[in-house]
């Protein structure tokens, strides 16, 4: 009886995610060596348990990466981009924002608490869960909120955009480049063929799942898996689960960059880094059987 090597997947409960993944969870791609499974958080815990190395591979917000470089390589595939549209800081209509305004972000490490900070430094923020924020605005327990996910297309219509996090991402990126949400992690604790084929495995769920998206997006809604109704579905994921989500090209590779570049320059990183030289080395394979 041939023995597998377990890998879990930890992601975000939010459509993109559990799209991309699905189609490994469904029994669409298998590997010889690897069996996966799958863990869903939301993402401030996915950042918090990836700085831990919980998870053998995992989700995390591109902004976290440069903190957990050491110990975790970084996927080319199951990637979230914005191009135009990202997350939004929301008010109350009406509402005039102070300097110092109370706002409530979905995690430290994310890269839209990242950007938020460097264009707002004297807001004063409280971090949660991201289903809680566009409640704590109405409620008033905080001045402003930046949702994520899902949340960008349905709000209530008492609040209204103060800022889009892409707005200040190109201001701050200085060109045109995509917005970089969220990536995938893989420990390197990992043997190296272990982690290319779990870069292989994962490429080719998203790759299937995108090419056929209308028949997995009608099995996600049959099974209750997704939290908003078809049409927000299917915008959801032509947004974030497309075929620039398949595995990162030069530009979207160059955003990163910008990013991490960012950070270091204004003190939230200890050291400079570049994406390409932490990327699982896919070429290994090719070299090693060659």
């Amino acid at each position: 009886m041939k023995i597998f090597k377990h890998i879990n997947v930890a992601h975000s409960p939010d459509a993109d995610d559990i799209f991309m993944y699905k189609a490994i969870d469904f029994g669409w791609v298998s590997s010889k060596n690897l069996k996966f499974s799958a863990t869903a958080l939301d993402i401030q815990t996915l950042n918090d348990e990836a700085l831990k190395g919980t998870y053998e591979a995992t989700a995390i917000s591109f902004a976290l990466y440069p903190l957990i470089c050491e110990e975790y390589a970084l996927l080319r595939t199951a990637v979230s981009f914005g191009e135009g549209y990202g997350p939004k800081l929301v008010k109350k209509k009406g509402a005039v924002l102070k300097r110092n305004f109370k706002v409530a972000l979905s995690g430290k490490h994310t890269t839209n608490a990242l950007l938020f900070r460097m264009a707002y430094p004297q807001a004063r923020i409280v971090y949660k869960n991201f289903l809680e924020i566009e409640g704590a605005v109405l409620s008033g327990e905080v001045d402003a909120g930046v949702l994520i996910h899902e949340s960008i297309l349905d709000f209530s219509d008492e609040l209204c955009v103060e800022r889009e996090i892409w707005d200040i991402w190109s201001e701050l990126a200085g060109e045109n480049l995509p917005l970089p949400l969220g990536g995938m992690a893989v420990r390197r604790s990992l043997p190296i063929t272990d982690a290319t084929e779990c870069e292989r495995v994962l490429t080719e769920g998203v790759r299937i799942a995108t090419a056929h998206k209308p028949f997995l997006s009608h099995m996600l809604m049959e099974r209750n898996l997704i939290r908003v109704d078809k049409e927000k579905l299917k915008t959801y994921l032509n947004l974030y689960a497309n075929d620039s989500s398949v595995s990162m090209n030069e530009t979207k590779l160059k955003a990163v960059n910008r990013l991490f570049a960012l950070g270091y320059e204004r003190g939230f990183y200890p050291l400079p880094i570049k994406a390409e030289n932490y990327l699982v080395p896919a070429e290994y394979n090719n070299i090693r059987f060659s």
